[in-house]
């Protein structure tokens, strides 16, 4: 159920942020009008888990890298969310900064 509860926090959390309803998110990601709204609403509720290519196409809706969804730590899924909106020469200078400071 662990697994669970953190993809139904981070979907809610990145449902909520683009301004969303459930039935919307579903309908945008693939999933039959009519059972949108309930299917959205059990992942949020940690009832169910999306199968992989269904939690591909909700962070694509919700413009969203698929591995936030799954980060159990809140500081992770923050780095993957920072990770996705910043240019690839900022991404390699601070990873080289990082790095320096991993003991080998």
């Amino acid at each position: 159920m662990a697994g669970h509860s953190v993809l139904a926090k981070r979907l809610k959390e990145a449902r909520l942020r683009a301004g969303m309803s459930q039935k919307a998110l579903g309908i945008r990601a693939g999933i039959d009008e009519f059972s949108a709204s309930p299917r959205v609403n059990q992942y949020e509720q940690g009832k169910h888990l999306p199968d992989l290519l269904t939690a591909e196409r909700l962070a694509k809706v919700l413009q969203v890298p698929t591995p936030y969804l799954y980060a159990k730590d809140d500081g992770l899924a923050s780095w993957i969310l920072a990770h996705d909106i910043v240019d690839a020469s900022t991404r390699r200078a601070v990873l080289r900064k990082i790095m320096k400071r991993v003991p080998r």
